[in-house]
């Protein structure tokens, strides 16, 4: 727990898109005994896990009744988590609040996900609250540094992991995706709006077709945040799905950033990882 995290005012607000993870982060925050809120976005959030936590639902658009349910919650911090599909202009319904900014709204629409959600990010602080990441509110959540499995990357892993890291430094300033699959020194595939899993299956059906001829139980997926990528917002995520994907695709493990890695269900993780003999690792810097 760092001092940083001591400083989060309670009681914080979550607001909450898709996945397990906005309730991994209440239920962290409710050990360390900090309030939270969760404002769950329609569409998006989960509603049998909703009900456990005080929270309020509200729509993608609606700023102005998001605003003053954070005040009248008395939430100063807030949190985005979990995952969003990104919603077209067209399909958002706009109140008075968001009409009110709506020349930065458009703005934070021009470019990739971290663009969208740093954007909107800058509009509620405008406002007055400040956002937080999962390093402020549930560090432990976050991946260490070394390996968590039993196996760990050897001589030609670490060299594909290396390679990764490249790559991905490359495409930061893009905004194009968080992974890669490095075999045996060759990128073979980069994720994009697909996402990690999709990415995997990708590479599992490459496999099936014969174009990857590398040798099962080679190759690292590689996740990383993009360079300059705002670190309060859509940290890379791994839980047992991304290993079962790394399984499929026939690759000895994965490497992903120490520190700014959120671990959806560690211990299922883990032991799904060790059962298949593949690693996961977490990479310091």
């Amino acid at each position: 727990m760092t001092d940083k995290a001591l400083q989060v005012t309670s009681p914080v607000g979550l607001i909450a898109a898709g996945g397990a993870m906005p309730f991994a982060v209440a239920d962290c925050l409710k050990a360390r005994g900090i309030d939270c809120v969760l404002f769950a976005l329609k569409g998006a959030c989960d509603p049998g896990g909703v009900e456990r936590f005080r929270h309020h639902w509200i729509s993608v658009g609606q700023i102005g009744r998001a605003v003053r349910l954070f005040r009248s919650e008395g939430c100063r911090d807030l949190v985005f988590i979990g995952t969003l599909v990104r919603p077209a202009l067209s399909e958002i319904r706009l109140d008075w609040g968001t009409l009110r900014v709506i020349g930065h709204v458009l703005a934070a629409f021009r470019g990739g996900d971290d663009h969208l959600l740093s954007g909107i990010g800058r509009i509620l602080e405008r406002d007055g609250f400040r956002m937080v990441g999962i390093k402020d509110v549930a560090p432990d959540l976050l991946v260490p540094v070394g390996s968590l499995t039993h196996a760990g990357p050897d001589a030609d892993a670490a060299a594909d992991i290396a390679k990764g890291r490249e790559v991905l430094s490359a495409l930061g300033p893009f905004d194009i995706g968080q992974a890669v699959v490095v075999i045996d020194g060759h990128v073979v595939a980069v994720e994009d709006i697909e996402g990690t899993d999709a990415l995997l299956a990708r590479i599992a059906h490459l496999r099936k077709q014969g174009r990857i001829r590398a040798a099962p139980r080679r190759g690292v997926l590689v996740k990383m945040p993009k360079r300059g990528q705002d670190l309060r917002f859509d940290l890379p995520t791994i839980g047992p799905r991304t290993v079962e994907g790394a399984v499929k695709a026939e690759l000895a493990g994965i490497a992903i950033a120490a520190g700014d890695t959120i671990v959806a269900e560690p211990q299922a993780m883990i032991e799904t990882a060790d059962a298949a003999g593949v690693f996961v690792t977490g990479v310091a810097g």
